[in-house]
């Protein structure tokens, strides 16, 4: 009886313990974009943004065609994965889409978003992952303005096709990762994206909100931000 009793009692120590465990988790997931809160950081994530797209550009490993047709493209550099008793993922980056109601000018200035998931990135392997993610159509990118909006129930998300691939499969947003090597097209089911208000307004000195920057012209690109647009621009024929 003795036996049983303390048998209960461990377990339920054990039980508490990995509570505490998952919560922890959660919690510093939730958390991890707060820990780069400064200008410098920000700007910092917004040169590796357009580091990882010329990156993607030289190894051509997605299809260039597929971004002619994207309204709008997240760049989300060095996301970090960790793991205490659940995987996790936490990072941001710059979120830019192209001018006009028909989505053919130029690319906006860009707005920072974040991005989180209980199990993103867990089949990558690696530690800090750079995402690139393209926004298709308008449905997805009204999910996205809407804020909050979690990948594959506000919006259809897919692991993005390779170069040679000559269909989109009619997804809103197509989604790419690399930890090691080429870009490859991986799934991101369950991630949720925001936008990082505190981000936006330590970059552009003022309030300002996400879809304004994206698509009302609201600010211009900062000298950080630059290189990102000016590179989508060249590659766009803009």
């Amino acid at each position: 009886m003795f036996c049983n009793t303390l048998a209960k009692e461990n377990r339920g120590r054990s039980t508490k313990v990995f509570s505490c465990l998952l919560l922890f988790t959660l919690a510093v997931m939730v958390s991890l974009p707060a820990f780069s809160a400064s200008q410098y950081k920000d700007e910092t994530t917004l040169r590796d943004a357009a580091n990882v797209l010329t990156e993607m550009f030289k190894s051509d490993s997605i299809p260039q065609g597929l971004l002619r047709k994207a309204d709008c493209i997240i760049v989300l550099p060095n996301v970090k994965k960790f793991s205490v008793g659940v995987g996790g993922t936490g990072g941001r980056g710059p979120m830019t889409c192209r001018e006009g109601s028909d989505f053919s000018g130029k690319w906006s200035a860009p707005a920072m978003y974040t991005l989180s998931g209980a199990s993103v990135g867990i089949q990558l392997g690696g530690s800090s992952t750079d995402f690139v993610l393209l926004i298709m159509d308008q449905k997805g990118l009204d999910a996205i303005l809407k804020g909050k909006t979690k990948l594959g129930r506000d919006a259809t998300a897919a692991a993005g096709p390779g170069a040679t691939a000559a269909s989109t499969s009619g997804n809103d947003i197509l989604t790419y990762a690399r930890s090691k090597g080429l870009f490859a097209g991986v799934s991101l089911g369950g991630a949720t994206i925001d936008a990082d208000n505190d981000a936006n307004q330590r970059i552009y000195s003022q309030s300002v909100a996400a879809p304004d920057i994206l698509r009302n012209n609201a600010v211009r690109a900062t000298d950080a931000g630059r290189p990102l647009v000016s590179l989508l621009n060249s590659k766009t024929g803009q």
